[in-house]
Formats: C-alpha cells, sequence, structure tokens
C-alpha cells in the first residue's frame, strides 16, 4: 500500500499496478480498493491502474465535514501521482463522482467510463429515495451505523433473513464501519432526488463510455441512455448478462477496448 496526501491534509491509500496510460478506478458505495484487485490485474498488462480507498474507508484518512470538491481533491491528488493526466472508471455512484471530477478537473481527466450509475426519474422511485436518506440521516445520527447499512442493504432489496443472518458474521462490524460513508455517496453525491444528471452530463468534453448490464436493475438501462444521449460523443455499451455486481472478466475488455 501506498499514500498520498490530499489537499485538505487527509492521507488516501492506493495501490498502483501495470504500465501504459493511467486509469483511477472510483468505487461505489460500501466498497473498498481489494474490491477491485481481480479487475486491476486484468487491466494491468495495458494499463497504469490505481486503486485507491475513498475517504473514510479502508486505509484512508477522513476529514470533516464533508464535501464532494474534498474527494475530487483526492482525485486530482491520484492523478499528479499519475504524471499530470489519467482516465477515470467509475462504477455506481463512484461514475457520478467521477462524472462530477471529469467536469471540475478538465483536461486532466483524459476519457471516463462509467458502469451504472444509480440516478433514476421514476417519480415513485424519487420518492422511496427521500424516505430512505431520511432514515439513513437518523441512523447516523444517533450512531448506528450497522442499521444505516442495513437499511441500505435493504433498499437495494437483499432479504431480512439474509441481512440478519450477516450481522452475525465477523466481518460484520467492518461493514458497518462504513456506514457513515453512505450519507457521502447518497445524499452528498446523488442528491436529494437522485435524479439523471443530464445538464451536468451534457458539459462534458472527456471521451465518455456509459454501460450497463443487462441483468441489472431496469431502471439502470434507461438511466445509462440518457447519460449517453447527453454527453457530447459517448459510446453506449450493454454488457450481456451482466448485473450491478459486474464481473471483472466481463468488464475488463469492454474498458481496454475503450481506454487504448
Amino acid at each position: 500500500m501506498t499514500s498520498v496526501t490530499s489537499a485538505d491534509g487527509t492521507v488516501i491509500a492506493y495501490e498502483q499496478q501495470g504500465s501504459g496510460p493511467a486509469l483511477i478506478l472510483v468505487d461505489g458505495a460500501m466498497s473498498t480498493r481489494g474490491g477491485k484487485a481481480a479487475l486491476r490485474a486484468l487491466l494491468a498488462p495495458q494499463l497504469t491502474v490505481f486503486g485507491y480507498d475513498r475517504r473514510g474507508r479502508g486505509d484512508s484518512g477522513d476529514t470533516l465535514p464533508y464535501a464532494v470538491d474534498r474527494e475530487i481533491e483526492d482525485i486530482q491528488a491520484l492523478i499528479e501521482v499519475a504524471g499530470g493526466t489519467a482516465a477515470l472508471y467509475g462504477h455506481s455512484s463512484g461514475a457520478a463522482l467521477a462524472l462530477d471530477a471529469a467536469l471540475q478537473l478538465g483536461g486532466s481527466v483524459t476519457k471516463i467510463a462509467m458502469y451504472e450509475a444509480p440516478c433514476n426519474d421514476d417519480p415513485a422511485a424519487r420518492q422511496a429515495w427521500r424516505r430512505y436518506l431520511e432514515q439513513l440521516a437518523e441512523a447516523l445520527a444517533a450512531a448506528r451505523h450497522g442499521d444505516a447499512v442495513a437499511l441500505f442493504m435493504a433498499y437495494v432489496g437483499t432479504p431480512a433473513e439474509q441481512i440478519n443472518g450477516m450481522r452475525q458474521q465477523d466481518f460484520w462490524p467492518a461493514m458497518a464501519a462504513l456506514g457513515p460513508t453512505l450519507a457521502y455517496d447518497h445524499a452528498a453525491i446523488l442528491g436529494a432526488d437522485a435524479a439523471v444528471p443530464v445538464q451536468r452530463a451534457a458539459r462534458l468534453s472527456a471521451p465518455a463510455l456509459v454501460m450497463y448490464g443487462t441483468a441489472s436493475f431496469p431502471f439502470m438501462a434507461e438511466t445509462a441512455r440518457k447519460l449517453q444521449q447527453a454527453i457530447p460523443h459517448a459510446e453506449l455499451r450493454a454488457l450481456e448478462g451482466q448485473g450491478h455486481d459486474v464481473s471483472p472478466a466481463a468488464l475488463a475488455p469492454v474498458l481496454l477496448d475503450f481506454l487504448t
């Protein structure tokens, strides 16, 4: 593990692997850099891949109060380590963060690939999202971090018996420790209604690849199409048989085709 110090003094842990053009992997909620180890290995023969722990996760530090701009500064610090330019790959809420970073950092982001940013313009989905954010805020305000994680898992459809079983496992405290970062991804990055950010996307100048899985939540395909249509000259790819937890073996060739 190596680390870099972000603009506000927060230490960001990362791993660098491979050779070639630089790519920074931007994780979604409840993820740390270890979860992308297999993807890094598949990309490393052709790319210099940076996997990092977003602030508040894994071996990285955290500095309050949280702001999305601080996370963009973390990415900027990694880009500087990479030599001043890098492509970004964002998964889930990390895709929304990568989009914001590409807009703010301009030419230092050479390309951006996004897989299933979990935005949804359906009115009923927006109402459910607002209820979830209210309950999340209540749980975190009471320092019930495990309950916050369980709430998120239930929101995405995990059965109650499975959640209860996970609560009894040795890994649960580590998951609960990530609870506060759910507010980073959901309340701050995705926002109060998690609407598809078509107006922001329309300002993107970097070459873009927007992806979704054909076996994922149905709204992901519509969201991907809206983003692809909004972003100038963006490509759209459907990954056959893939869900939200996309297989590295299915994803890596598509990323390499786009990035190289």
